[in-house]
């Protein structure tokens, strides 16, 4: 008997509730690390694009997705890595923004060219929305993100760099 395609609904259903191993608030389709998904008689493509080159959690990533699919009954799976376009902040959504913030994490602003400028807006606090911040450290427990402090309710924060 012919085994049945999974239908890339289901596809996308399920991947979508694999979290980011950084970030577990948010999934890795929410963060569009997950790009696209190609099903056909010869299996699934899932192409994936990590945040920064040199992720560490792409080997764990991909081994997720594995998973899920042959949760599905998917046989043969192949994970494509893709740069082009590159990963940037700019991707993700309102909604994925707020669920940072409310999970304690200063979202990134829009990032609308020039970086520098950009790093230097002010950083809302993600407790209790004020911009009396200031830096603490460039770099977070993760590449993407960084330390922040907030000077109104003495709260240290994490903030996800614009890129």
């Amino acid at each position: 008997m012919e085994k049945a395609m999974i239908d890339q609904t289901t596809i996308w259903q399920e991947l979508g509730k694999i979290t980011d191993p950084e970030i577990p608030v948010l999934t890795l389709v929410e963060m569009q690390v997950i790009r696209s998904v190609a099903v056909s008689e010869d299996g699934v493509k899932v192409v994936i694009s990590p945040t920064f080159v040199g992720c560490p959690a792409m080997e764990h990533m991909k081994g997720e997705i594995r998973s899920v699919l042959a949760a599905l009954g998917c046989e043969n799976v192949s994970i494509e890595t893709t740069f082009t376009p590159p990963w940037s902040t700019d991707m993700l959504e309102p909604e994925v923004k707020e669920k940072l913030r409310a999970f304690g994490i200063a979202p990134p602003p829009k990032n609308e060219g020039e970086l520098v400028a950009v790093l230097q807006l002010p950083v809302a606090c993600p407790f209790c929305n004020s911009t009396h911040t200031h830096l603490d450290s460039p770099f977070g427990a993760t590449l993407c993100k960084q330390i922040y402090y907030c000077d109104n309710c003495r709260q240290s924060f994490e903030r996800f760099k614009p890129i």
